[in-house]
Formats: C-alpha cells, sequence, structure tokens
C-alpha cells in the first residue's frame, strides 16, 4: 500500500481491516514527497507485493501518471480511489462518484448563500461510488477481469 504520512487514519484502518479480513499482508509504504515514489515502488517491489493500493492524496493525484506508469514498469496491478487514475491507465478504481460531491457542495454553498450557519449544517458523507475497471491495463498485465466484476462496472475502459 503507498501512502503518505497525512493519510486518513479512517482510509488506512478500513484498508488494513479488509486485509486482515480477506487473509492478506499488507505492507505500508510511505511516500511523504513525489521524489519518494519511485523509492516506494522500489520498496514494494523488493517487498514481493504482487498488488498494490494507492491510498487518495493531493500529492498523488497530481504524480498520478507517474504512478501508473510505474505500477506498469513494474507489472502491478494497482487499485486507486478516483476514476482519473484509470483515466490515465490505472488498472482499477473505486471511490465517491465526483459529480455528486460537487452536487453535495454546491448544496452547501446554497445554503449558506440563504444565511445558513456552517457550524449547523450536518456533515454528509458520499452515498455514490463508482467502480471503473481499465481493459486495456489488464491485458498489458495478462490479467482477467471476471464477468461479475465487468457487469458491476460503473466504466470499463476498453
Amino acid at each position: 500500500m503507498l501512502r503518505t504520512p497525512d493519510t486518513l487514519l479512517s482510509h488506512l484502518q478500513t484498508t488494513e481491516e479488509a486485509a486482515r479480513t480477506l487473509g492478506l499482508e499488507l505492507r505500508i509504504v510511505e511516500a511523504a514527497a513525489p521524489d519518494d515514489i519511485p523509492v516506494g515502488f522500489e520498496a514494494v517491489v523488493a517487498g514481493g507485493a504482487e498488488a498494490l493500493v494507492v491510498l487518495p492524496n493531493a500529492m498523488f493525484w497530481n504524480e498520478r501518471a507517474r504512478i501508473v506508469a510505474l505500477a506498469a514498469q513494474h507489472r502491478l496491478p494497482a487499485i486507486y480511489e478516483d476514476r482519473g487514475y484509470a483515466i490515465d491507465g490505472g488498472l482499477l478504481t473505486y471511490g465517491r462518484d465526483v459529480s455528486e460531491q460537487f452536487r453535495l457542495t454546491a448544496g452547501y454553498v446554497d445554503k449558506i448563500l440563504k444565511g445558513a450557519k456552517p457550524s449547523d449544517l450536518p456533515i454528509q458523507q458520499p452515498t455514490r461510488f463508482q467502480l471503473v475497471v481499465n481493459r486495456k491495463t489488464a491485458k498489458a498485465l495478462g490479467l482477467t477481469i471476471p464477468p461479475s466484476i465487468l457487469d458491476l462496472a460503473d466504466e470499463v475502459i476498453e
């Protein structure tokens, strides 16, 4: 798993719980700055990783082309949080629906402009999530995505 030192604790805990439930060994590799990313990949590969989870982070988002390229170079199947990674060649993404997030944000702005106090507004969590599969990347990695996953996908990139 590739993470930054400021990764949200909830993301980290959820990923650790999922790994335990599935009986997988999870190795955490931190990358605090863009120059740490290649070093992090070397550590992941040296540790014998068979797949990679990239936790959400603004720095990773800005470096997504580099991260996707390194995953391809090291032939590591990887999953990311945002659809943009799959567009850039990442294998799988599963995360909040960004358009829904913008809609929720617009609702907050509307309420505040109409006089609501921000501190009185409830916290809203995303309710829609998107699964995006990049079949082109799967083929390049020699993987076959099961039809059941393709049927569940909101988008399949050919």
